[in-house]
Parts: C-alpha cells; structure tokens; sequence
C-alpha cells in the first residue's frame, strides 16, 4: 500500500475506534474505504462495479 493510502487507512481506522467501534470492525471498515478509493482511482487491479459508481448514485 501507498503511504498515503496507510495514512489514511489509519486515520479511518482510529476515527471508527473513537467513536466506539470495535477493533475488528475499524479495521474493516477502513481497508473497505481505501479499497474502494483505490478501485475509483484506478489503482486497483479489479474493480467491482459498485466500487466504482459515484456515490451519489448508490443512495448514500
């Protein structure tokens, strides 16, 4: 992984944490979130279709 990628897995990690998500959860959430940036940029060697539409247009 890139450091900034690391960076910001660990910001989203810690940022889950302190808001009372379990450990295991964080962890999870955050390699989700950097994956999908990663398959939007274009740096992922696969993308789901999902991982790649606009936010907007899967309801958030």
């Amino acid at each position: 992984m890139r450091p900034r990628r690391e960076r910001h897995y660990e910001h989203v990690r810690e940022s889950a944490e302190k808001h009372g998500t379990s450990e295991k959860r964080a962890k999870e959430i955050a390699a989700r979130t950097v994956n999908t940036e990663r398959a939007r940029s274009g740096e992922a060697r696969t993308a789901s279709k999902p991982s790649t539409r606009d936010i907007k247009a899967v309801g958030r």
